[in-house]
């Protein structure tokens, strides 16, 4: 499933902006660079139950959950193992974008959302518009991917430790 384009423009700087100050990604900014961010920024919504992308899904947007929630899985249809139930100022696919990867998971709506998206298009205005402001963007978004990394592999290491046998228990290092 390709991702929607998002054709409406936002137009609540006062209801955006609190959501975007509450974001990993967007810590540090100053409210001049929340607001060149919030410029850019597009609304779509999705009813519950709809795929937002799929795994394999080209990346083109980083999307923040401005009502609704999110669930995530890994899988296909004949195994899904759920990732996780994003909510309310959640951000997600800001990994994908910016290391230009498929998507490693399908996101799909549990009820009725609205996200706010920067694509990755809006991503790279930026980098001819502000710099700093990209290059802050940049390391959040890295930091936030360090992040969830640091965790999956603990999760990993736990798994692989109470099942030996299982397969890749013998990798080491990568």
């Amino acid at each position: 499933m390709a991702e929607r384009i998002p054709h409406e423009p936002l137009l609540e700087v006062e209801k955006v902006l609190p959501i975007l100050d509450k974001i990993p990604i967007f810590a540090g900014l100053t409210e001049s660079h929340l607001f060149k961010v919030f410029q850019r920024l597009k609304l779509v919504r999705y009813p519950a139950g709809d795929t937002i992308f799929a795994v394999g899904d080209s990346a083109s947007y980083i999307y923040i959950i401005q009502t609704g929630r999110v669930h995530l899985v890994f899988g296909n249809e004949k195994k899904i193992i759920p990732k996780a139930d994003l909510e309310e100022g959640a951000c997600f696919g800001e990994t994908s974008v910016i290391g230009i990867q498929p998507h490693s998971a399908t996101a799909i709506a549990i009820e009725k959302v609205e996200l706010l998206v920067l694509s990755g298009d809006a991503l790279s205005e930026l980098f001819d518009a502000d710099k700093e402001l990209f290059a802050i963007l940049i390391l959040n978004i890295a930091r936030e991917s360090c992040r969830r990394l640091y965790a999956t592999n603990h999760q990993l290491i736990e798994y692989l430790s109470r099942n030996p046998e299982a397969p890749g228990a013998d990798v080491e290092g990568y």
